[in-house]
């Protein structure tokens, strides 16, 4: 998922995003969405959120995580 649509997008997900200070180098910052602050359903540079440490940025990727075979809330990263 790329991030440019709100409904992928609740806080508790982990996101990687450009921070406003980072917007020349591209570099990601990960995190985990506290507040998502883009209102529109879509932005074509990636939904603006505040993550749990407080910084701002504009995601650009959520990672896949899948469920793990054998319970109910079990994810692993792919």
């Amino acid at each position: 998922m790329n991030g440019k649509n709100r409904r992928d997008i609740v806080p508790g997900t982990e996101v990687y995003v450009v921070l406003k200070k980072d917007q020349r180098t591209g570099k990601l910052t990960r995190g985990i969405v506290k507040d998502v602050l883009t209102r529109s359903a879509g932005h074509p540079h990636g939904i603006k959120v505040r993550l749990a440490d407080g910084q701002v940025g504009r995601v650009k990727k959520i990672p896949l995580s899948i469920p793990k075979s054998g319970g109910e809330g079990t994810w692993v990263k792919s």
